[in-house]
């Protein structure tokens, strides 16, 4: 029994961190800059197709094909923010809704073109192929990397958000963006770098875990509810939140599929009705800071 609850802790914060790395840069343009992006799994799945082709085609090592594919993710996602995505950020929600939906069946439609409609596997190094030995169980080495990467991401968040001065300005604009640009900053330009950072995480968070979450054509919209779901059930806008609600969810769902793998599914939602029925707003409201 106790080997067994380790296994179900282990592998869902193992899922939770790569819930996290996708579903955070959700939370930013989601709760902090007001944004309804329903397209953010797009990045997620660029980041897993773009490491794909670099590991496969051009024969870059494992490592640098993910700081590559996160970078490949962020630079569209820029192009697109100062292209489209910041005239809509005065818009209806409605309006913002119909702009995304219609992003993530371009998307769909262009990967069906360029890949295929049937799973693209991320290539591992050697060294990532096996497993290790955890002493009471033996663990998928990917899985291990995941959670590191995760973690280091979770790190890389805090210090940007709270010892840089691009978190201060962010902050600054989210809270009044009339009086930020007002005191010289470039309120224009911190939305559009938020955004891009928001999605080369989740290009990140596709490469890393695509064990978990497979690539394919259907990917932002096969796993939209439950990045939102990570969303909604964090609080918008609490990045902390988000870090909770993804590990619980992962963790939740880990445990269905040990003891139930009928109703992993299931009780992944169970868990998000019956938070946000008792707390509308989140497990954790932003209250005019990150």
């Amino acid at each position: 029994m106790t080997s067994l609850l380790a296994s179900i802790l282990i592998d869902g914060f193992a899922y939770g961190m790569v819930l996290f790395m996708v579903s955070v840069g959700l939370t930013v343009t989601l709760g902090l800059m007001r944004f309804v992006n329903l397209a953010h799994g797009v990045f997620a799945m660029i980041g897993g197709y773009a490491a794909a082709y670099l590991i496969t085609m051009a024969g870059v090592p494992y490592a640098l094909a993910l700081v590559l594919a996160a970078g490949v993710a962020g630079i569209i996602a820029y192009g697109l923010e100062i292209s489209i995505i910041q005239r809509m950020y005065s818009r209806s929600e409605l309006d913002q809704v119909l702009l995304t939906i219609g992003l993530v069946f371009v998307a769909i439609a262009l990967a069906g073109i360029a890949f295929g409609n049937s799973l693209v596997p991320v290539p591992l190094p050697d060294m990532l192929r096996g497993a290790t030995d955890l002493g009471f169980r033996v663990m998928p080495s990917q899985r291990i990397v995941a959670a590191v990467v995760g973690l280091l991401a979770l790190a890389a968040i805090w210090l940007l958000f709270e010892r840089t001065m691009f978190g201060i300005r962010l902050r600054a604009t989210v809270d009044n963006a009339r009086a930020a640009g007002e005191l010289g900053i470039n309120t224009r330009r911190v939305y559009a770098f938020a955004f891009s950072m928001g999605a080369a995480l989740a290009g990140l968070g596709g490469v890393v875990g695509a064990e978990l979450l497979p690539v394919e054509p259907y990917y932002p919209l096969k796993y939209l509810v439950l990045f939102l779901a990570v969303v909604a059930v964090g609080g918008p806008g609490s990045v902390f939140g988000s870090l909770v609600a993804a590990l619980l969810l992962g963790t939740v769902e880990t445990a269905g599929k040990y003891l139930a793998p009928g109703f992993a599914t299931i009780g992944l939602y169970l868990v998000m009705l019956l938070v946000l029925s008792l707390r509308p707003d989140g497990l954790f409201k932003r209250q005019s800071k990150l």
